[in-house]
């Protein structure tokens, strides 16, 4: 079996517990403004050019197919994204293995890895079978049944809610929330470890109506072990431009340190770990 990725990145220690390696997989249902790996949204392999890089050689032609990334002398234009077989990729894991120690593993992230749950399914079950853990980084905009596939392996959810309002959530993101909330409540049913991540992103849900609600949603389920609030960043708004697409986001936009203090301190009243 053959799965889509655009990156593993080793040696991370944000994409939960202990050290980890996180594969990127290819294609998102959602398409967030702020989005910051945009190479992740389509699920076919693109190409990216970095007009800074370019020496104006002339080799790579017209800049249309693959090939012509390979005559790039500059690397200014580049293949994003690429296939991979379920036992190459699981041979990258194990390269890590020596570090992650009795907490750390794989993650599996995007784009929004469960549009291909039946590849990331097969290599979290090697990993599991090799002692290691597996994260799962999802948006829960998934049927559920694609969520099901990876319990018996999954160690842990890092879970997105955005924001709670349905309608505010489809005019940023284009779609509205109820699936993913109706998931996340039985995703934690199952009693499966959760940690929520929620971006604070200013004129979506930097408010206290929404962050509030949002925190009313966690205390109501039952295995969310903590809660990241995770301040709007511009760090990918560069990348848009080089995959032809236009970044559509104040890249200056930010959220005061003391409106995250303000905020985390809703979910610390609730008793709602959060970081």
């Amino acid at each position: 079996m053959t799965g889509t990725i655009f990156d593993i990145q080793r040696f991370s220690v944000h994409d939960g517990p202990g050290i980890r390696t996180t594969v990127f997989m290819k294609g998102c249902p959602l398409r967030c403004v702020w989005c910051h790996n945009p190479e992740g949204l389509s699920s076919e392999i693109q190409l990216s050019f970095s007009e800074r890089k370019c020496l104006n050689c002339g080799l790579c032609g017209k800049r249309e197919n693959i090939s012509d990334a390979e005559k790039c002398p500059a690397e200014a234009l580049c293949v994003c994204g690429r296939e991979i077989d379920e036992d190459e990729l699981f041979d990258e894991i194990k390269k890590d293995g020596m570090f992650y120690g009795p907490d750390g593993g794989v993650t599996f992230s995007g784009g929004e890895c469960l549009l291909q749950a039946d590849f990331v399914s097969s290599v979290i079950k090697k990993a599991k079978a090799h002692g290691f853990s597996s994260a799962i980084d999802t948006s829960g905009c998934v049927p559920w049944q694609s969520i099901e596939k990876t319990l018996e392996y999954c160690d842990v959810y890092l879970y997105d809610v955005k924001c709670a309002d349905p309608i505010i959530h489809r005019q940023f993101t284009g779609v509205d929330n109820r699936l993913i909330l109706e998931n996340l409540k039985m995703l934690s049913r199952t009693g499966k470890r959760i940690w929520i991540r929620t971006p604070v992103i200013p004129g979506f849900n930097d408010t206290l109506e929404e962050i509030t609600a949002v925190a009313e949603i966690v205390s109501s389920l039952h295995s969310v072990e903590q809660v990241t609030l995770m301040p709007y960043h511009s760090y990918g708004s560069d990348k848009y431009a080089a995959l032809g697409m236009q970044y559509k986001y104040n890249a200056s936009a930010k959220v005061p340190d003391e409106k995250i203090k303000t905020f985390k301190n809703i979910f610390k009243k609730r008793n709602i770990t959060v970081i």
